[in-house]
């Protein structure tokens, strides 16, 4: 009796559990504001959700769902400084981040020490 309760138990929990739901819009917006925060050397040399090798060296970033491929300005809103990004691979994941930049464009935009800036978005043209 024990074990199935246990088992309903975990079937209410699992069904209950929220559901992460991507959606993959089939056109770029044309701007958009939020955080942006970076990634580099724990990434270097691993392969992107693209298939590409990550290179820390290179302007590229993550995004939820544009197009590999879209290439992107970025603005950091605390100091105007910008930097254009290619869409490489997926993420952030964290809560109210939109974009994960590399670490030379997160250099570029001189956001190394803070980590995390606002930053408004434009995408210059979609990828595929």
């Amino acid at each position: 009796m024990r074990i199935f309760l246990l088992g309903l138990a975990l079937i209410f929990l699992f069904s209950c559990a929220e559901k992460k739901h991507y959606h993959y819009h089939s056109k770029c917006p044309s701007t958009f504001k939020g955080l942006a925060s970076y990634y580099g050397k724990k990434f270097h040399g691993r392969r992107t959700a693209s298939g590409e090798i990550y290179n820390m060296y290179k302007y590229t970033a993550a995004h939820r769902y544009l197009p590999f491929g879209t290439i992107l300005l970025v603005k950091n809103l605390k100091n105007g400084r910008t930097v254009k990004v290619r869409i490489n691979d997926r993420g952030p994941f964290v809560r109210g981040r939109v974009i994960d930049l590399s670490y030379a464009a997160a250099k570029k935009l001189r956001m190394l020490r803070a980590g995390v800036v606002p930053v408004i978005v434009r995408v210059l043209r979609c990828g595929r």
